[in-house]
């Protein structure tokens, strides 16, 4: 049955107009009224719900909300994401395959050696992008929560947010000869972390020594030397598959 977001309440009963996107969505697949779709709005343990297709308008579509399920998909760690922004298309690939493997939120990062430059208007719209790309992530692998992809910031300044005693199993991505292997360090039992990875080039020294200087510990994923847009999803895939 086809997913859709609607970041609205919903509650049994009660017809809804659906956002524009969805509706858009429902009409290329030409479904017609008294067809059924599965509704979800996103926040925490909102479950989701079945739903009818009532009116299909030119540009509208309207829906009588039908019985909800508690069910959620997600896994049993929280992880956070924040990650030094590849250029091109990779970030979309990192935030949609991120999002189908359970990450709870995602902070983009500039640093020293990021070829992706965003400010003002165009960083909030990148950043608007990156959130429909999970939401769409989310209507096509089950998931009813949606992973908040936070504001574009340099990593000085989001490091200028952190608190070093703030979360214990905090750690940093680094290809340090004295790092040691992330599978060695943590197991299942982990029920909170958080990863930081940098761009093509990963970060410079001054910026790795800043990070473990806020209580992130560098750790590795092995022997091989993974792609920007792969060594989160790695780390992450860890916790929760």
């Amino acid at each position: 049955m086809p997913r859709f977001h609607c970041p609205t309440p919903l509650q049994t009963g009660e017809v809804v107009a659906l956002p524009a996107g969805a509706a858009r969505h429902v009409q290329v697949l030409r479904m017609q009224p008294g067809g059924g779709i599965t509704l979800f709005n996103g926040g925490a343990n909102q479950g989701e719900f079945e739903a009818t297709i009532e009116h299909m308008g030119r540009s509208d579509v309207q829906v009588l909300v039908g019985a909800h399920s508690a069910f959620e998909r997600e896994p049993e760690a929280q992880v956070n994401l924040v990650v030094g922004v590849p250029a091109n298309d990779r970030m979309d690939w990192l935030v949609e395959k991120a999002t189908e493997l359970g990450v709870t939120s995602i902070q983009p990062v500039m640093t020293e050696r990021s070829v992706l430059r965003l400010s003002g208007e165009r960083a909030d719209k990148k950043r608007a992008h990156w959130q429909a790309v999970a939401v769409a992530a989310c209507e096509q692998c089950g998931r009813n929560q949606v992973p908040v992809v936070h504001e574009v910031m340099t990593l000085n300044a989001w490091l200028a947010t952190q608190n070093r005693d703030s979360e214990p199993n905090r750690y940093l991505l680094s290809l340090r000869p004295e790092t040691k292997a992330l599978n060695t360090l943590v197991g299942k039992s982990v029920v909170a972390a958080t990863f930081l990875s940098g761009p093509e080039g990963g970060l410079s020294v001054a910026e790795e020594d800043a990070v473990m200087a806020k209580g992130f510990q560098p750790v590795s994923l092995g022997n091989r030397v993974l792609r920007a847009e792969t060594a989160g999803l790695a780390a992450l895939a860890l916790f929760t598959v």
